[in-house]
């Protein structure tokens, strides 16, 4: 990283991590081996993000870096001649036009809803506009750069400009891909694009947004000093070949009717050509498998194999296992994830040899009928390859008899339907040349209840405490005086710009500090102080609101986002510079433990020197649909990669002395369209499953010190006043010892006019949901009638003090006694 006097020792240092790993969460999606150039020279660069490069999406997950490095900036400074500068300044003069008459767009559809635009408008994806610019620019190489951004607030749209191609686009990128001898396609986006019409364009990478040196990380690809090395962690199809079997963005009511059949899991079983399959990606190299050692401990299974460096060129290779699981009484998709390794960075003809590890008890299902989770009886047929539409049977693992793996319990209601299954599946071809090994049923079987947590002292404490004080503790450190309610997004009163923290109004207890995430710390940039202490300069919410910031938006708004800061005059002023790493999706592309843990521990570092002591992050919800505007925070479409990935990045964090992760949002938070009130109904197979799969491996795997509920209702309840989701299954199942807290649940911002309302504090706390977040006086006075006996819902004594001993001892783990 060229050295900058500008920035911090601990920016230089971190921006140079990030850049270093960046390129391991790059997918080369084709190639044709005229790149990487040798060295910088004249080229002809156009598209949306050549020099409105894409560090991220938009939202409260929006981190505050001093700069952001775009390809054009970072190209030039490379030494690149770019010929097309005209080009680039109509688009930008194009593009200013369209963002007016979009943000008009927003404004009038705002005022027919009679809700704030700002509100209305969160996320909202601006379409790329179409234009007929001739391409007019020359050099020994063409570099289209097509960006899509999409955020917290709104879903995407299969429209041209957003999921779809535009005309423009489509034409220009043909274009160039025929004139130029090489060209390619550089795609900075956050989520899935239809390519359908471009697929056979040469040189494809997914550059995705990679944090703050997005750039200058591009540019060492380009150039090859560094090189692509990434996998694909959700597949990439066209549009129209998604399905359509479940639901998606309803405002009310959302049924998942696909039950398990999502991404590779369905395309695999109903025979659909994706574009490029899940865990695809190549390299500036190529590589060779070794012939399979399967090996069989137990549950334990092992698939090593010897990855050889075929080509001229360094490179790492993905290695993936993937299980057939035979259907019995319950249906099965063809094959699921249940292994990977990635190797160490091989030179032209250097080998390694890899160790799959796969814990066969992984791949049991849920029986509703029994309420189990069960292997079939049947042949495991196990698969080897680099994704999954390329791999080999390697084994078959043979099980006589059906396996109970877990005793659960009847939890998390009936969505009312049952699930859709393919009529006429692909059949799972078992080769009769293979080893074959016998699995012991025995083995399989697991602990079914968690352990109880201690908490004698942490009760001692609270039981001391009035009425008063406990009711303070199962909310966040909210402002008082009149109906204000804490500035969403940035409720601390100690980190200016921190999303939230503890209460600081119990004697002899200190306050957990929180900030946003997850592709880094969420702080106000510029902060001023006064003789009453530090404040924000500026609203504090994200960019993307101040374009539809108004009259009727101060007065709505004004004090849930902050606004009345503008009136203090700073004494001195202070700057909060947080690192930007890659945003979930590419850190899952990765494939690579290692490197997320190591963006955890930079992550921690910076919670450390700010004095952070929770990240709200990682958030990892599936891929269920291509459409969610918050799957560029997410990490893939399978629990498995995103669960071990996530779990990497909790032990990177937590690290750290005294720093913890919140993994979110448990569970089923998969469309922002109504999020506060919408109601996802999903059948219990598909929650254990898939959607609560991945956090269970988190917690087992890593022990997250806090945990965040969705927004969302689940088969009817809100997740946070869920108690079979939050005593019965993450407690009592799950064996979790850590904090769980509401996602930012503020009144003024939920619509109250819909079929479900949103979430309140009384029946949160009483669930095992201890901490709703960032609080409010009326949230505290629901807790305080709760606990009188007045309402629906009824809090005893012993109740809210046992959510409140939990609180205590996040705090005490966290930031000491």
């Amino acid at each position: 990283m060229e050295s900058r006097p500008d920035l911090a020792p601990h920016e230089a240092a971190h921006l140079a991590v990030v850049r270093q790993l960046a390129p391991q969460c790059m997918v080369l999606l084709r190639s044709d081996g005229t790149f990487p150039l040798s060295a910088p020279g004249t080229v002809a660069l156009y598209g949306s993000g050549a020099r409105r490069t894409l560090k991220g999406g938009t939202g409260s997950g929006d981190v505050n870096s001093r700069h952001v490095s775009t390809i054009e900036e970072a190209m030039t400074a490379a030494g690149f001649t770019i010929t097309t500068t005209e080009w680039l300044d109509a688009y930008d003069a194009l593009h200013a036009r369209a963002r007016e008459e979009f943000l008009d767009r927003l404004r009038t559809e705002a005022a027919q809803e009679g809700v704030p635009a700002v509100i209305h408008g969160m996320g909202a994806v601006m379409p790329e506009p179409e234009h007929d610019m001739p391409l007019s620019g020359e050099g020994e190489a063409a570099v289209y750069v097509l960006s899509r951004v999409s955020g917290e607030g709104n879903d995407r749209r299969a429209q041209p400009g957003d999921v779809l191609l535009t005309d423009a686009e489509v034409r220009d990128i043909l274009e160039l891909d025929a004139r130029f001898e090489r060209f390619l396609l550089v795609l900075n986006v956050g989520g899935v694009v239809d390519l359908g019409p471009v697929a056979h364009v040469r040189n494809i990478l997914l550059l995705s947004q990679l944090g703050a040196p997005v750039g200058e990380a591009f540019t060492d690809v380009l150039l090859g000093r560094a090189y692509p090395s990434g996998r694909l962690s959700t597949t990439w199809a066209p549009w129209d070949s998604y399905g359509g079997v479940g639901e998606f963005g309803h405002p009310d009511d959302t049924r998942y009717t696909e039950g398990v059949y999502v991404g590779y899991r369905y395309f695999d079983s109903v025979g659909a050509q994706p574009l490029f399959p899940f865990g695809h990606g190549l390299g500036y190299t190529t590589f060779a498998l070794g012939a399979a050692e399967v090996a069989l401990d137990g549950s334990a299974l092992t698939v090593r194999t010897e990855v050889t460096n075929t080509g001229a060129r360094p490179g790492r290779e993905v290695v993936q296992v993937y299980v057939s699981v035979p259907a019995g009484r319950l249906d099965q998709p063809f094959q699921v994830l249940a292994g990977f390794a990635k190797t160490d960075e091989l030179a032209p003809g250097a080998s390694q040899e890899l160790a799959v590890a796969v814990d066969l008890a992984d791949l049991a299902s849920f029986d509703a009928a029994s309420g189990q989770t069960v292997l079939e009886a049947g042949d495991y047929l196990v698969r080897l390859g680099t994704s999954s539409r390329d791999t080999d049977p390697v084994a078959v693992l043979e099980l006589d008899e059906r396996a109970v793996v877990r005793v659960v319990h009847d939890a998390l209601g009936d969505p009312g339907f049952t699930d859709w299954m393919p009529t006429s599946p692909v059949a799972v071809e078992v080769p009769d040349d293979l080893p074959r090994l016998r699995l012991d049923p025995g083995c399989l079987r697991r602990r079914d209840d968690g352990e109880a947590v201690e908490l004698s002292e942490e009760l001692s404490f609270v039981a001391e405490l009035s009425d008063e004080e406990l009711s303070y503790l199962v909310l966040g450190d909210y402002r008082t005086g009149g109906e204000s309610q804490s500035i969403v997004g940035a409720a601390s009163q100690t980190v200016v710009g921190a999303a939230g923290q503890t209460t600081t109004r119990v004697p002899g207890l200190a306050s957990l500090i929180m900030a946003d995430g997850p592709a880094g710390l969420r702080l106000a940039a510029e902060y001023g102080v006064d003789d009453d202490g530090a404040f924000p300069l500026g609203p504090s919410v994200p960019a993307d609101f101040l374009e539809l910031w108004d009259e009727e938006a101060s007065e709505v708004l004004g004090d849930i986002i902050g606004a009345d800061s503008q009136d203090r005059a700073p004494t001195s002023i202070h700057h909060q510079w947080a690192t930007a790493i890659p945003i979930g999706t590419a850190i899952a592309q990765s494939w690579n433990p290692d490197l997320a843990e190591r963006l955890g521990e930079l992550v921690g570092a910076e919670m450390e020197h700010f004095g952070v002591h929770l990240w709200l992050a990682p958030a990892f919800n599936l891929h269920r649909s291509i459409l969610c505007g918050r799957n560029f925070e997410y990490l893939s479409e399978d629990p498995l990669l995103a669960g071990r990935l996530a779990a990497a990045i909790t032990r990177g964090v937590q690290s750290r002395p005294g720093r913890g992760v919140t993994i979110k949002h448990v569970a089923a938070n998969n469309q922002e369209t109504n999020r506060l009130n919408s109601n996802s109904l999903v059948s219990r197979r598909a929650l254990r499953d898939l959607y609560l799969r991945g956090f269970e491996i988190v917690v087992r795997e890593a022990g997250p010190h806090a945990l965040m509920t969705s927004y969302n209702l689940i088969n009817g309840v809100h997740a946070s006043e869920s108690h079979d989701l939050n005593e019965v299954v993450l407690r009592q199942e799950w064996g979790y010892q850590g904090l769980i807290m509401t996602d930012w649940v503020v009144h003024g911002m939920a619509r109250h006019d819909l079929t479900h309302p949103p979430a309140t504090a009384a029946p949160t706390v009483k669930a095992g949901n201890e901490l709703f977040m960032p609080g409010s006086e009326a949230d505290r006075q629901g807790v305080l009638a709760a606990l009188d006996g007045q309402g629906e819902t009824v809090l005893t004594r012993a109740e809210l003090e046992l959510q409140a001993a939990r609180v205590v001892r996040a705090v005490w783990r966290l930031a000491g006694r």
